[in-house]
């Protein structure tokens, strides 16, 4: 796959996910989790993730409700599913500790060599309050923020990329920065966006969604558009 083509060049904007594309996901829900349920937690570690995914999803589908609700929800049918007890005062534990998690280590410092050439934008299944604390981690000032908040919606939805595209495209100079093929890669083919994948945690895709570009990391990508 080449790292400099004909749709590199035209680009102007990147677009990214958050939440295990800038953040890391993965470490902070777990120790959000281990504060929830204590080291119950553990026993049942190794589906828990794909359980939360599911629940997650399944609840993003149906009407829209703010994202602190629907980690509460998400909370409590994990409770139930595998036969824990969450620990007192820890029910909006999930919603109340995102603000922690950390960006992935080379975060930062591929945000700040990308915005030396492009815009920078967030699309990201959240609300603005519990985004303003992420916001503290990340080392760059974006140029816009697009919430599930604001388009009273849920990625893989295309609201998000709905409303960039009105103020922020056309699709041919956007370029659209995630991990998850489900919630980002879909919508953005679909929508003729050029997708970047961020496979960090090593992922086979067994989809029909074909990535403009796929590298491990936000400093590969940075590396791959030739960008000092």
């Amino acid at each position: 796959m080449s790292t400099v083509s004909d749709w590199s060049r035209s680009i102007r904007t990147l677009t990214f996910d958050c939440y295990g594309t800038l953040i890391d996901w993965s470490a902070g829900l777990r120790q959000s989790f281990l504060s929830i349920f204590g080291d119950d937690f553990l026993r049942h570690e190794r589906e828990f993730f794909d359980v939360y995914v599911e629940e997650e999803a399944r609840l993003e589908s149906g009407a829209y409700q703010m994202y602190r609700r629907i980690l509460a929800a998400c909370v409590d049918r994990l409770a139930r599913r595998f036969d824990l007890t969450i620990r007192p005062g820890k029910a909006d534990e999930l919603a109340n500790s995102l603000s922690e998690w950390r960006p992935f280590a080379d975060t930062n410092e591929a945000l700040a060599r990308l915005k030396r050439r492009f815009r920078l934008g967030v699309l990201s299944n959240i609300d603005r309050d519990l985004f303003a604390g992420t916001a503290r981690h990340l080392g760059v000032q974006f140029d816009f923020l697009i919430t599930a908040e604001d388009v009273q919606s849920y990625k893989p939805g295309l609201a998000h990329f709905g409303r960039m595209l009105t103020t922020e495209g056309p699709p041919s100079q956007v370029l659209h920065v995630a991990q998850s093929l489900y919630h980002d890669g879909g919508p953005a083919g679909q929508l003729g966006l050029a997708f970047a994948w961020i496979n960090r945690y090593k992922q086979s895709n067994d989809t029909q969604i074909r990535p403009a570009i796929e590298t491990p990391d936000l400093k590969s990508l940075a590396d791959a558009l030739g960008v000092e």
